[in-house]
């Protein structure tokens, strides 16, 4: 359970750090299961569909950059994701009947790890209310030198910031954010950051020699119910299943309006619609 004042820091901030959530057994398990799946792929020749690689390396390179859906492909992370434990801290934060949403992890392999522009995960899936959250367990010491988290405490409580370019959803605010008011999650591998969906954050590329894995699970609310985008939401709806409590036949708003995110064309992944608004931007 999360100790009362971690509750009371989640709902001012829009986060809470969670040290020690994981075992140092449970983090072997995971590192080793991913070794597993990683193992044997390149970036020339992977499952496009089970996993990302990292794009700066040669044909023949290693590095992923990201596995996709481990929570259903994996019955390790599966059974972790169902966990009593877990489902507790959900129902503080969330209420008694709960969904989960989708699950990744992202590698950020040493020295090449890819940088996360500031964003807020609503922008990417619209729902009827904001409560909805991800859940990062750092399975390495997460810190400033290898691109740890970035959050900007607080703003979860007001607008939907712009992340459209000329018209198209690009993944990333694209109005100015003052990163005076960062702050960075360090926490040491097993470590839990409860992270609002509306909490604006971000990573910096990996500069040290050290990895930072990081295994994302994702839920919400049953009450809050997606809004139609599109190709998108059919996507991101199938591998939503009910964790705790029941269905619910009525919706939950919380907003007036919301920003409908319209993409100019097909995406493989947030790293990939970033970089190219970067390069669009830069172009």
């Amino acid at each position: 359970m999360l100790s009362p004042e971690q509750v009371n820091q989640y709902r001012r901030d829009g986060y809470t750090l969670a040290p020690g959530f994981l075992t140092s057994g449970e983090v072997s398990a995971f590192l080793r299961k991913m070794e597993e799946i990683s193992a044997g792929n390149t970036l020339a020749n992977h499952d496009k569909t089970r996993m990302e690689m990292e794009p700066h390396q040669p044909p023949d390179g290693t590095r992923v950059r990201r596995l996709y859906e481990p929570c259903t492909y994996y019955p390790e992370f599966q059974r972790f994701s169902e966990s009593p434990k877990l489902l507790d801290c959900l129902e503080q934060l969330l209420g008694p009947n709960i969904f989960f949403y989708y699950s990744k992890i992202n590698m950020k392999p040493g020295e090449i790890g890819s940088v996360v522009d500031w964003h807020q995960d609503l922008s990417y899936y619209p729902l009827t209310n904001r409560d909805s959250l991800a859940i990062l367990f750092y399975l390495d010491d997460g810190d400033r030198t290898n691109g740890c988290l970035m959050v900007i405490p607080g703003w979860h409580k007001g607008r939907l910031l712009d992340h459209t370019r000329e018209g198209f959803f690009q993944g990333r605010i694209t109005e100015p954010v003052n990163e005076s008011l960062a702050r960075p999650v360090e926490g040491p591998a097993g470590s839990a950051i409860f992270m609002n969906a509306m909490t604006p954050h971000a990573s910096a590329p990996n500069r040290s020699a050290r990895p930072r894995r990081t295994l994302i699970l994702s839920y919400r609310a049953a009450d809050a119910f997606p809004i139609y985008t599109g190709e998108m939401t059919g996507t991101n709806e199938s591998r939503v299943r009910l964790m705790r409590g029941k269905r619910l036949a009525s919706a939950r708003f919380s907003m007036t309006e919301f920003p409908i995110p319209v993409y100019e064309r097909k995406i493989a992944s947030l790293y990939d619609l970033q970089e190219r608004s970067r390069a669009g931007e830069q172009g």
